[in-house]
C-alpha cells in the first residue's frame, strides 16, 4: 500500500478557506489504493457530505492501460442511477489529478461489518436481495461489474447496500466477435472459473458466480474457496470444492450450489434468482417512483450522448483538462488517436469527410455510423480508422480520429494533406465597405 502523503497543501482546508477548485473542502482519509485515495469531503455551498476519490498522474506513469479504465469508469458509472449504487456525482481534472465526487455513504464497508462475524441468514438475504437489483440494474444496461466483493459494498445510515467501485467494469460494446469477454481481472477469491480456463467469459455470468462468493461469506463468516497457496484455490474453484457451514438451511445451500455452478452454461441467472423461493421471502422492489425517476434521467443523458457530449466528455476533450494528457505525454503509434475542435456542424463535417474520401478513388471504404461519425477501411483492408464527431457547443465540435486496426500511417497522408484541411478550414467571410 502506498505511503499516505494526503493532498497537496493547495488543496487542503485552511483557516483562509482554500479548497478543491473552490467547491469542496477535502477532510480525514478515507481509504487508499495503488492509485488513488479518497477523502472525505463537504460541498462548500450545500454543506452536504460527499467522497472524494484523487487519482495521482504521477502513480499512473507505468499503469498503460489505466486512462481506458478511468475513462470507462466514468462513463459508466455517469448512466447508472439506482438506489443501491453509488452515485458519481461529478467529475473534476487538473494538470496532475482527477476527482471523482461520490455520494458519501456513513456506514462504511460491508467487509468491515462481516468481519467483525457472520450474519443471520434474513439480514445476509436482505443484502442480498439488494445486490442482485444493482447487478440486474447494470447488466439491463450493458454494464458488468467484474469485481463484486464485499470490499466494493458499503452500508448507508439505513443499513442499505451501495455498490461501488466500477474501475475493473465492462460494457457490452467491449465483447469480442465470439460473444465473451477476454479480459483477466477481478479478486482472486471471487473470480469464476471460466475466467481461470483464458478462453473467454459471459460478464453477467461471472458477477453471479460473485454474487455466490458474496452470500457464502455473509452467512459463512469465510470464503468458500481459500488456500494459503494461490494455485490450490483456483484448483478449488475450477473444480467447485467447498462446503457450507452446518448452521445455513438446506434451502440456503441448494441456492448457494446453484449459484457456485462451475459450469456457466446451467448456473442460474438473474431471472432464475428473483423467482427462487429463498431469494423471495420478504424481497420488496427499490421504491418505484425513485427507481424510475433515476432510470429516466440516464435514459434523456444516453439519447443526447450520440451528437452532444455531456459533462465527462467535455472533461475528457476540452483544452488543459484532455484526460489522456494527464496519462501520457506521448501516444504510441499503435494507439494513434487525434482529436481536433471544428467551428462547425457534426453534419457538415461528415459531409466534408464523405466528400474528400468519395473524391479520392483510392479503394477506401466508407461506413456510416448511426449519428456521429464514419468509419474508413483502406485498401485490401490494410487500416481501419474510426472517426467520430461530437458536439461541444452549439457552434463547436470535436472530431476523433482512431485507428482501430492496421497501418495508421497509410491513412495519415489522407488526413493530414486531404481531410484535416478541409474540416479546419473556416468560410470566407465577404467584408464590405463604407
Amino acid at each position: 500500500m502506498p505511503e499516505i502523503d494526503d493532498v497537496s497543501a493547495s488543496h487542503r482546508p485552511s483557516p483562509s478557506g482554500n479548497a478543491l477548485l473552490n467547491k469542496y473542502e477535502l477532510g480525514k482519509l478515507l481509504g487508499c489504493g495503488a492509485f488513488a485515495k479518497v477523502y472525505h469531503g463537504r460541498d462548500i455551498e450545500s454543506g452536504q457530505s460527499v467522497a472524494v476519490k484523487v487519482i495521482h498522474k504521477n502513480r499512473l506513469n507505468n499503469a498503460a492501460n489505466f486512462m481506458g479504465n478511468i475513462k470507462r469508469e466514468i462513463s459508466i458509472m455517469s448512466r447508472l442511477r439506482h438506489p443501491y449504487i453509488v452515485k458519481l456525482l461529478e467529475v473534476m481534472a487538473t494538470r496532475t489529478k482527477i476527482y471523482f465526487v461520490l455520494e458519501f455513504v456513513k456506514g462504511g464497508e460491508l467487509f468491515a461489518k462481516v468481519a467483525r462475524g457472520r450474519f443471520s441468514e434474513d439480514l445476509s438475504r436482505r443484502y442480498f436481495q439488494q445486490l442482485i437489483s444493482a447487478v440486474s440494474y447494470c447488466h439491463s444496461r450493458g454494464v458488468f461489474h467484474r469485481d463484486l466483493k464485499p470490499e466494493n459494498m458499503l452500508v448507508d445510515e439505513n443499513g442499505d447496500l451501495k455498490v461501488s467501485d466500477f474501475g475493473l467494469s465492462a460494457l457490452t460494446e467491449q465483447v469480442r466477435p465470439d460473444g465473451l469477454l477476454h479480459t483477466l481481472c477481478g479478486t482472486p477469491a471471487y473470480v469464476a472459473p471460466e475466467i481461470l480456463t483464458k478462453r473467454g467469459y459471459d460478464g453477467a455470468r461471472i458477477d453471479i458466480w460473485s454474487c455466490g462468493v458474496v452470500l457464502f461469506v455473509l452467512t459463512a463468516g469465510f470464503l468458500p474457496f481459500n488456500d494459503p497457496n494461490l494455485m490450490n484455490m483456483y484448483r478449488k474453484i475450477y473444480k467447485g470444492e467447498f462446503r457450507c457451514p452446518k448452521w445455513m438451511s438446506p434451502e440456503l445451500k441448494r441456492f448457494l450450489s446453484r449459484l457456485l455452478d462451475t459450469n456457466p452454461n446451467t448456473r442460474i441467472t438473474i431471472n432464475e434468482i428473483e423467482r427462487d423461493p429463498w431469494f423471495k421471502k420478504g424481497y420488496t422492489q427499490p421504491k418505484c417512483q425513485e427507481y424510475e425517476n433515476l432510470c429516466t434521467v440516464v435514459e434523456e443523458q444516453q439519447d443526447r450522448k450520440s451528437l452532444d457530449l455531456n459533462a465527462f466528455d467535455i472533461i475528457s476533450f476540452s483544452s488543459g483538462l484532455d484526460l489522456s494528457g494527464l496519462f501520457n505525454d506521448k501516444l504510441r503509434p499503435a494507439e494513434y488517436v487525434e482529436r481536433l475542435t471544428v467551428d462547425d456542424q457534426p453534419e457538415k463535417v461528415i459531409e466534408k469527410v464523405e466528400e474528400v474520401v468519395n473524391a479520392e478513388h483510392g479503394g477506401v471504404r466508407l461506413r456510416r455510423k448511426k449519428d456521429r461519425g464514419l468509419e474508413l477501411e483502406g485498401q485490401n483492408g490494410n487500416y481501419v480508422v474510426q472517426l467520430e464527431v461530437y458536439r461541444l457547443t452549439d457552434n463547436l465540435v470535436v472530431v476523433e480520429v482512431k485507428k482501430e486496426a492496421g497501418d495508421a500511417d497509410v491513412f495519415s497522408d489522407l488526413w493530414k494533406d486531404k481531410i484535416r484541411p478541409l474540416i479546419v478550414r473556416k468560410p470566407e467571410k465577404q467584408v464590405s465597405g463604407d
